[in-house]
């Protein structure tokens, strides 16, 4: 209730401002590729030029790209508005579509923690003026982007301060899931061949679902936001993660809403996020003033 109150007060109209999308080449040695980021940049960035800004890495889902999150909401200016309304640059870099956000343990050139995490961030950080540091960093993503935020803040917490996930994907492991066989068709197809076979290699998707990855989570301590869709495929996923969350009493903001795996649901849920984020990056003083 407290963060719905807030949200409804910071809902403020910025018609004489206008957000800016770059699009960012980002080689990476890691794989070998050159790939495409955007980057929203409030329309105080080119006015202010002695703030350091901080930034949101937004990750797209599965099948998707990373110009998923400017392309397929219903409202195209939602980013555009969110990164006025925050004085915050929002960077969308490409996944891939079934990377989840991981370094492939049988494909060479698909190295994406890698490039996320070693890779994106420096090049964001030398072509933009952000707060080159944790205290200004967050991370959400949709889906696989969901499942990717968690995984990389919980495996590199000296790189964010906070981070969120909608509709998340956050179990690889399908030891306590039971598939059609189309569904298990389907893994088989899409996700082996960047993953690896689980029959072959059970321990990989064990360690890597976010679900068993709640103890580093505590430790780690970031502040965490995450929430599902009452008519999506993945709640449960979502509320076992809850429940593993309040079990080993790691503080977190999880909300359930009306609505299923979609666009419309994304682009209710990813201001509730920016809110969370920011109420974390003022404490940390990484905020520019309005």
């Amino acid at each position: 209730m407290r963060l719905l109150l807030l949200l409804a007060l910071s809902l403020t109209v910025f018609s004489a401002r206008a957000a800016r999308v770059d699009t960012l080449a980002i080689p990476s040695a890691a794989m070998g590729k050159t790939y495409r980021a955007a980057v929203v940049l409030p329309a105080s960035y080119a006015k202010n030029k002695k703030a350091n800004y901080p930034v949101l890495y937004l990750l797209h889902g599965a099948w998707g790209h990373f110009d998923n999150w400017l392309s397929k909401t219903p409202d195209k200016q939602l980013l555009h508005r969110l990164a006025d309304q925050y004085n915050l640059i929002i960077v969308n870099p490409e996944g891939e579509t079934f990377s989840f956000y991981l370094d492939s343990p049988v494909k060479a050139d698909s190295k994406f923690e890698t490039y996320l995490t070693k890779e994106v961030i420096p090049a964001v950080d030398q072509a933009y003026r952000t707060v080159r540091d944790r205290r200004g960093r967050v991370i959400s993503g949709l889906s696989m982007g969901g499942y990717g935020a968690l995984s990389l803040s919980a495996r590199h917490p000296d790189l964010y301060c906070a981070a969120g996930s909608m509709s998340g994907a956050l179990e690889l492991s399908s030891a306590n899931r039971k598939f059609t066989p189309e569904e298990a068709a389907w893994r088989t197809k899409n996700l082996t061949p960047i993953l690896g076979s689980e029959a072959d290699n059970p321990t990989f998707f064990s360690a890597n679902s976010v679900i068993n990855m709640v103890d580093q989570i505590h430790r780690n301590g970031l502040p965490l936001i995450f929430d599902c869709g009452v008519d999506d495929g993945l709640l449960e996923i979502n509320r076992e993660m809850h429940r593993r969350l309040v079990y080993n009493h790691t503080p977190h903001d999880y909300t359930e809403r009306p609505g299923g795996h979609t666009w419309e649901y994304w682009q209710a849920a990813l201001p509730y996020h920016v809110l969370f984020f920011s109420q974390v990056l003022k404490q940390n003083g990484t905020t520019v003033p309005l």
